[in-house]
């Protein structure tokens, strides 16, 4: 695998050193996927918090398979030890989901989903069932909620924000299809067609659209904030939050005490900009 940089998520890159400190204390000499497994399913924070309560696989068995991996070995520049074969196919394929979802940071859904697609011992030794569970909870997109009551506003630097009002909105319709997806330009269709104002864009200094919020949008639910897009190229620039916190604000005028986050991905983001919580699901094992 070339050694390329990814930025890497605040939680993922924790998981990788946990899963580093584990083999140390074991004296193993190389990180297998195995281990790697069990780190994510010793993170209780966020949606894989729910995942660990919820699923149910035996990891003391799972780690007396580790040796089938060991048999070869690499170094890789994202870890201070070096890694078994399957370690790097694990991250290749994690990365390509992450380019496939035009993402720009690799996070712990890329490499759990990864895992679970790529480890020959995982697909061995977790069921069927449990996999599901996995894909669905620790990979997929939640629902998310933060709390407005006491919402402390931060201060947010001047940008190229407008309402949608002042904008050319067939211009707006185009840009979200051809940059997002056809779904998304429907729904903010669908806001406009209802004379809805709770759309905002963002420009860059050439006054090309860059990015866009909404909210109240999404089949028409009062309270809930969704889609959000922002340009791969100015995903660290600070629109995306400036863009969240205008829809915030004007729903903390409004009067609403909550707003819900639909589909939120990446999560860890809307953790870090609004203190939001993933919204626990229904989904079980049963369902499969």
């Amino acid at each position: 695998m070339s050694d390329d940089h990814y930025k890497i998520t605040k939680r993922l890159l924790r998981i990788m050193r946990r899963a580093e400190e584990s083999i140390d204390q074991l004296g193993i000499n190389a990180l297998t996927t195995i281990d790697l497994f069990i780190a994510f399913q010793n993170e209780k924070n966020g949606a894989l918090g729910e995942v660990a309560s919820k699923v149910n696989v035996d990891l003391e068995k799972i780690a007396t398979k580790r040796e089938v991996e060991l048999e070869q070995v690499n170094n890789y520049n994202l870890f201070n030890e070096k890694v078994s074969s399957e370690v790097l196919t694990v991250f290749e394929a994690a990365c390509e989901y992450m380019r496939r979802y035009n993402q720009v940071f690799l996070n712990e859904g890329h490499v759990l989903k990864a895992l679970i697609k790529e480890s020959s011992v995982i697909n061995q030794h977790v069921s069927d069932e449990d996999k599901k569970l996995l894909l669905t909870l620790g990979t997929s997109s939640r629902d998310m909620i933060t709390y407005l009551g006491e919402y402390q506003f931060p201060a947010i630097r001047d940008l190229n924000i407008q309402s949608v009002e002042l904008v050319d909105q067939h211009d707006l319709v185009m840009f979200v299809r051809n940059e997002f997806s056809q779904e998304w330009s429907n729904t903010i269709e669908q806001g406009l067609s209802m004379n809805q104002k709770s759309i905002y864009v963002a420009y860059d200094d050439f006054g090309q659209l860059i990015g866009f919020a909404a909210y109240d949008v999404f089949k028409g639910k009062k309270g809930y904030i969704g889609p959000i897009g922002v340009t791969s190229s100015n995903r660290t620039s600070g629109v995306g939050y400036a863009l969240l916190h205008y829809c915030l604000r004007d729903m903390k005028e409004i009067g609403y005490a909550y707003a819900v986050i639909g589909g939120a991905g990446p999560i860890e983001f809307f953790e870090k900009a609004c203190r939001a919580v993933v919204i626990p699901s229904t989904y079980t094992t049963n369902e499969v």
